[in-house]
């Protein structure tokens, strides 16, 4: 899916630019914002900002997949969903480089068994901390699981505040974006989805 492959790696080493070089173009912005970048408050900004970065952007050097390598198969034969619920999470709207931050739900139905817990919350973090889209990144999160566990349904719930949306333009803090993403059981029984919101809602 070209949607999902779209920012799903970071450049080559060869035209990435350098540290150096990306503290100069903080400094840029600062001046092209109207401020000084020599005066006392902002002299290290640009070294805070870089520092900043390789933390909120962590995932372009992360692989989902190997995240989701270990399956616990010794789970007395259940079978049903597992659902992992209200996972805070924070990204940067690619548009305009401003945060958006909300809480997953996500739930599979396991095939030959599950994966951890946490897993499921490092996932999300591997997606969340590059330059997204949160539809592009609802559905990678849901194609990772469905890959990697081959699991007989996965669903994806993502509830967010967009400050592109909320700090700028129209200016409308408080409102929520919500997207959504099925496959297999969940996919094809709408009353499995109809039961996954109603777990996730209680």
């Amino acid at each position: 899916m070209d949607a999902i492959a779209e920012n799903s790696a970071a450049p080559d080493a060869d035209t990435r630019p350098t540290r150096s070089e990306a503290e100069e173009a903080v400094r840029t912005l600062i001046a092209w914002a109207g401020d000084d970048p020599r005066r006392e408050g902002l002299i290290d900004t640009p070294k805070r900002v870089t520092k900043a970065f390789e933390e909120l952007f962590a995932g372009y050097a992360e692989d989902p997949a190997l995240i989701l390598d270990r399956v616990f198969e010794e789970v007395g034969g259940y079978d049903d969903v597992v659902l992992v619920k209200d996972i805070p999470f924070h990204s940067h709207c690619e548009h305009h480089m401003l945060p958006f931050f909300g809480k997953a739900h996500v739930a599979y139905f396991p095939q030959e068994g599950v994966v951890g817990l946490s897993k499921i919350a490092r996932l999300i973090d591997v997606y969340a901390r590059r330059l997204q889209t949160q539809e592009t990144m609802t559905a990678q999160i849901a194609e990772a699981m469905d890959t990697a566990l081959q699991a007989r349904g996965v669903a994806v719930m993502m509830e967010a505040e967009h400050l592109c949306m909320s700090m700028r333009g129209i200016a409308k803090p408080g409102a929520t974006t919500i997207t959504t993403r099925f496959t297999g059981l969940f996919d094809k029984n709408p009353a499995e989805q109809a039961r996954f919101f109603s777990m996730v809602r209680n």
